[in-house]
């Protein structure tokens, strides 16, 4: 009843300039991300609401010497079928999910992937997703071979194919000494069905706006 989420969101996602400019422009030329250490699985990516971190994400590439313009582009999104690690019951189907992706590859006597750290992140922050990457996906596949069952053998299914992934995370060192908020926490929603994404837009800056003195018309 609740899984649909009904209302659209703001989000943004730091780029090379190059790039905004031809979503922008060209803007059914989505641009999926496949590493095998995504943190959502695979699709776009997008900062929900957080300019400011798609900002600092660019600008980070860019002193790491991946790109040489950083921008940042906007989109409207509406989240539809969403797999909400915000919500307890999408936390409970990727255990059951891991739990059986854990059993195959424990039956094709494959290892099992693991999380690492990335060289120099005083934090240990696990930025490399390899094992949630694949858990995910994992799950997002097999929803999907049920649904291309069910579709050949009656012409129809009641089974569900996510359309984004949505997750916050804690990241970065503690805003201040003993906090409990940290640096870098964030919302990342994923985008796999690129219907969901209603628009690109480049943002503003914002400008001064006159506030009246509501006292002078007492």
């Amino acid at each position: 009843m609740y899984d649909i989420r009904p209302n659209f969101i703001i989000g943004f996602h730091g780029c090379e300039e190059s790039v905004r400019d031809k979503l922008i422009n060209r803007p059914n030329e989505i641009i999926n991300s496949n590493k095998p250490y995504d943190w959502l699985g695979h699709g776009m990516y997008f900062w929900e609401n957080n300019y400011t971190r798609a900002q600092f994400w660019a600008e980070e590439k860019k002193n790491n010497g991946k790109i040489t313009r950083p921008a940042v582009l906007g989109a409207v999104i509406h989240l539809g079928y969403c797999c909400d690690f915000l919500d307890s019951k999408y936390i409970r189907l990727i255990q059951h999910y891991y739990n059986s992706y854990k059993d195959l590859s424990d039956l094709t006597g494959d290892e099992l992937p693991k999380n690492k750290d990335v060289p120099n992140d005083a934090h240990n922050d696990k930025l490399l997703r390899i094992l949630d990457c694949a858990v995910i996906e994992y799950m997002h596949k097999s929803i999907s071979d049920t649904w291309e069952k069910e579709i050949e053998a009656v012409g129809n299914s009641l089974t569900k194919v996510f359309d984004t992934t949505r997750g916050v995370f804690t990241e970065g060192g503690p805003a201040f000494e003993g906090a409990g908020l940290f640096e870098k926490s964030h919302i990342q929603v994923c985008v796999r069905n690129p219907n969901c994404i209603k628009g690109f837009f480049i943002p503003r800056e914002e400008v001064e706006f006159p506030q009246v003195d509501s006292t002078k018309y007492v």
